[in-house]
């Protein structure tokens, strides 16, 4: 994996800087102030209406604007300032009382009723259901109170937490073993190209790209986005040209493919994912919901799918296979990739040639990059970890701290340091599954522990290997890592502020879910149908869950993921092809595999051919267009349907 052709033509996109800077000013705290209340309610919109924010569009759309308000100052912005802008979108965007319009449906919810689980669902996640809020639609209620709180706690931590054990993962992987990172410079090429744009270079091939890119955005967002939204303020039922989410053709091929969830999902933006993401690994999705397809019917032929009756749709259909055997089948694959995995970081240590690592590079950064020190940033681990603890045993105190310790302390930093090994070496994320599951299923099996409370504490178990990549991207753009703290600082309490007035916003024009926000109405029972039936096995009596659980199946999956990875290094196949297969076999929603695998196809028997290996980088910019594109369309769609239904509750 580590002399992958495919991964090596990355690592290659980009060479880090030897001058930065810090890119934090005014322009950047006006840009905070935008992002959090003019970009977040329609980027928390379209989650509930399509299911995808408009997170890189947001960002996009956002720096575009302010570097033409510097052209008509007769200023410019640097290449730092793009990318904090670019940064600060990310941040502000993750809207953490979202996760509130998720509870208030999940406690009134059919699933949590038809488990009997509504008694259970503590009151610091959501008030009783005899609680007025609901009637009224309304956080600001005293009911509220204190899951608002927690949340905000919650969010105060978790933005220090990143400057801890992630960072000193990405010292070590990066400034002292020196791991490529090959999937950071995609996201960097994109605010390279409106870099290069603010300084009038009219020979930019970057900016022309995204220009394009964006041009088709806005037109496929007409069509997708904004004449929906439109209609649906006018006419009865709204105008949808191309099925939101998709087109499900589960009913319409049952005869033939029965217990196969099969459809399209017709977002032409999946065509350009599919341009960006390594070529193996979209093949090996689609390699494996061919899998899926001629085995579903053969697993329903021997009684394996039994739960599946004609007439379901694609959730119906995703669910019950799920429950029957994916479930378990998907939890043995994710076992044989977190093998493969250790695997990997053993053979990386054992292939390195005979230079002594530099360990002083922990202690003696580049000069420049704005570095904190290694000891802080451990000791902030530390801090946010005992945190997390203290939290948790207050929250749930029947609950074994002991746990809380373990998690925190053991677990997380062996993940971390796995994971962050394999985003240096390959790009992947390893994760082992039902980890936390199976230690909530032994506190209740083996120390008396009964009730659900603990599936909602913020446990102290993170995969921080995941946030080498953003500083690797950090260094790449030749932004001072000071100017990203002091940005942290500023869209803190933009983000607390806005987040919760769009989320009170939002519940109030229509109840979520409705036929107003169709994304949420279509999956958002199938989610809750999969929360809620892993709660199950913490409480007394026959859990549904260890009806779903099958060691045989478990034991089929560990065998299929490491087969396939042998057969594959052994016969010189890309290893890449494992991780797709597995993503293929998730048995989540498939229908977007194919235009992904379209777009990999054109990508690299079209474009490829044509442009040469200089369209790896003209792919990722030209998909950051697209989204900008997309998100301009989403951003004047979302803008008159929260006005004129604003207009709607007034009392004329």
């Amino acid at each position: 994996m580590y002399d992958d052709k495919e991964l090596k033509e990355y690592r290659d996109l980009l060479k880090p800087p030897a001058h930065f800077e810090e890119g934090f000013d005014w322009k950047t705290v006006v840009g905070a102030i935008f992002i959090g209340f003019l970009m977040m309610p329609g980027s928390m919109y379209l989650q509930l209406v399509l299911g995808t924010g408009i997170g890189p569009a947001a960002r996009w759309v956002t720096i575009i604007l302010f570097a033409e308000i510097a052209k008509r100052s007769y200023s410019e912005l640097r290449q730092q300032e793009i990318f904090l802008l670019y940064y600060m979108a990310g941040a502000a965007l993750a809207s953490p009382f979202q996760g509130l319009l998720w509870n208030q449906y999940l406690i009134q919810s059919d699933a949590a009723q038809m488990l009997g689980l509504t008694e259970y669902i503590p009151a610091w996640v959501a008030p009783a259901l005899d609680s007025s809020s609901y009637a009224e639609r309304t956080f600001l209620h005293g009911d509220w109170f204190v899951p608002v709180l927690l949340l905000c706690g919650a969010m105060i931590i978790q933005r220090v937490d990143q400057f801890g054990l992630g960072y000193a993962l990405y010292r070590l992987t990066s400034d002292v073993e020196k791991l490529p990172f090959p999937m950071a410079p995609v996201a960097a090429l994109g605010t390279m190209a409106l870099a290069e744009s603010t300084e009038d270079r009219k020979d930019s091939w970057k900016w022309r790209v995204f220009s394009i890119g964006a041009m088709i955005g806005l037109a496929f967002g007409f069509l997708y986005v904004l004449l929906p939204a439109l209609s649906g303020l006018f006419f009865t039922e709204p105008v949808r040209l191309i099925p939101i989410p998709w087109l499900d053709l589960t009913r319409n091929t049952e005869g033939f493919l029965p217990a196969v969830a099969t459809g399209i999902q017709l977002d032409l933006g999946l065509i350009f994912i599919g341009m960006v993401l390594p070529f193996w690994a979209v093949i090996g999705g689609f390699v494996g919901l061919i899998i899926t397809v001629v085995a579903n019917p053969i697993l329903y032929s021997h009684g394996i799918l039994h739960r599946w009756r004609p007439g379901m749709g694609t959730v119906d259909t995703v669910f019950s296979n799920n429950f029957d055997f994916y479930m378990s089948f998907g939890i043995g694959l994710g076992l044989a990739i977190g093998l493969i995995g250790f695997w990997q970081v053993a053979r990386s240590f054992r292939r390195q040639t005979g230079e002594r690592l530099n360990l002083a590079a922990l202690f003696f950064p580049p000069p420049g990059r704005g570095d904190i020190s290694i000891w802080l940033s451990l000791g902030i681990y530390v801090f946010s970890t005992l945190s997390y603890v203290a939290f948790c045993a207050w929250l749930v105190p029947s609950f074994p701290w002991v746990f809380f310790l373990l998690y925190g302390f053991v677990y997380t930093p062996f993940i971390s340091y796995i994971t962050a090994r394999m985003e240096g070496i390959a790009g992947q994320y390893v994760s082992l599954p039902m980890v936390r599951e199976a230690s909530f299923i032994a506190g209740a099996k083996y120390f008396g522990y009964h009730g659900i409370e603990i599936w909602y504490a913020p446990i102290p178990m993170h995969n921080y290997g995941e946030a080498t990549v953003g500083f690797r991207q950090i260094e790449l753009t030749g932004t001072s890592l000071r100017g990203i703290i002091k940005a942290e600082f500023v869209t803190l309490p933009i983000v607390l502020v806005a987040s919760l007035l769009f989320s009170q916003f939002l519940w109030r024009l229509a109840p979520i879910p409705s036929t107003s926000y169709p994304f949420a109405q279509e999956l958002w029972h199938l989610q809750a149908l999969n929360t809620l039936l892993m709660q199950t096995a913490t409480l007394e009596g026959n859990s549904l869950f260890f009806q779903a659980l099958n060691s045989v199946y478990v034991s089929c999956g560990v065998f299929f993921g490491v087969l396939a990875y042998a057969v594959l290094s052994f016969i010189g196949l890309p290893v890449l092809l494992v991780y797709g297969v597995v993503r293929g076999l998730g048995q989540s929603t498939p229908h977007g595999l194919i235009l992904e695998l379209a777009g990999a196809l054109l990508g690299r028997y079209y474009f490829l051919r044509k442009f040469g290996t200089r369209w790896r980088q003209y792919a990722p910019v030209l998909l950051a267009g697209f989204s900008c594109g997309m998100g301009l369309s989403g951003m004047f769609a979302m803008g008159c349907t929260l006005i004129l239904k604003s207009l709607n509750r007034l009392p004329y």
